[in-house]
């Protein structure tokens, strides 16, 4: 009678999961996969060991989801069991979902955002302090190296330009912090007016932060963007109701599926009309019902993010996974 109730509980996980997934899949946009890709991430196939092209990686860098671009893995948590395919003893907090098979034997891994099969994951095998084993396909990933270090010659020159647009009197800098900079970048690039996004870091207390240790949660730095924009063309006021209207500023130290302090909402105002216009857009949605968690802070030193950050989804493709516009004014 228990494995029988158990077995109806599978069922129900199963059909509730796949119910959502084709809900969602109506409304999200994912990266287009070829045949072999879909057999392994869309019916739950496997790829043959020792053939996929990150089982002897072993570069610093973050491991995405192949089919919508989630961060999954973090190469810090990488090692080498031998069994013929990547091995992970922990995720980013909150990427991973795991479902029960079917006949109870093994639990299958699957991306949080997208439901993206992955693999499946194990315990008690003693091969890590932590004992688990996340045994993922290649083919179910993408990787972001940490070694694509800046471009010296040309990160100097972007910030020569920036300071340039910032000094000049007809130019203003505004900075929003509201999850992943790579979806933030991505909208606000868009608006007419906005003549250059950065994205990086502020309000910690590490001077030049990486990109690893601001993952780490020692640093206090939020992921942000330092927008350049021409006042002309586009009020501080609009950019901050897109913002609102990008991500969700009810959630706190998170955004979808990204967790964490470093995904706060916040805005840096540069000035108090910046500050006064920010409080009366949050004035606003609290009398529309909203309960706000943005914080508004003091800019800071903005530190900008590593070179393979910038114009993220311009130069890989696809579409936001935790940003979406929602019309709140």
């Amino acid at each position: 009678m228990a494995f029988q109730k158990n077995i109806l509980f599978v069922m129900f996980v199963i059909i509730t999961l796949t119910a959502y997934s084709q809900s969602n899949s109506k409304t999200m946009k994912f990266n287009q996969l070829t045949p072999e890709e879909t057999r392994v991430i869309i019916n739950k196939g496997t790829e043959a060991p020792n053939t996929g092209e990150f089982v002897n990686l072993n570069e610093d860098g973050t491991y995405t989801c192949k089919q919508c671009d989630a961060p999954l893995y973090r190469s810090g948590d990488k090692f080498d069991s031998h069994c013929g395919w990547p091995s992970f003893d922990d995720e980013i907090e909150g990427a991973v979902k795991r479902i029960p098979d079917a006949d109870g034997m093994r639990t299958e891994i699957v991306c949080a955002n997208c439901g993206g099969h992955l693999g499946h994951v194990f315990k008690g095998e003693g091969y890590t302090d932590k004992n688990i084993r996340h045994c993922v396909n290649s083919i179910s990933l993408n990787f972001v190296s940490d070694k694509e270090t800046p471009n010296i010659e040309q990160t100097s020159t972007n910030m020569e330009q920036a300071s340039t647009l910032a000094a000049n009197q007809k130019q203003d800098t505004a900075i929003f912090a509201g999850g992943c900079f790579w979806g933030m970048e991505y909208y606000f690039q868009r608006e007419k007016g906005v003549l250059a996004v950065a994205p990086g870091y502020i309000g910690g207390h590490k001077d030049n932060p990486t990109y690893q240790e601001v993952c780490s949660h020692t640093t206090g730095h939020a992921e942000a963007i330092e927008v350049v924009f021409d006042p002309k063309q586009i009020s501080y006021e609009k950019l901050a109701r897109l913002f609102f209207e990008i991500h969700d500023p009810t959630q706190v130290d998170r955004q979808g599926p990204d967790i964490g302090d470093q995904y706060r909402s916040e805005i840096f105002y540069k000035d108090e009309q910046q500050k006064e216009t920010s409080e009366k857009l949050i004035k606003i949605l609290e009398g529309k019902g909203y309960k706000i968690a943005t914080h508004l802070t003091k800019a800071t030193k903005f530190w900008t993010a590593e070179n393979y950050h910038h114009d993220y989804y311009e130069t890989k493709g696809g579409t936001p996974y935790c940003h979406g516009y929602t019309k709140r004014f």
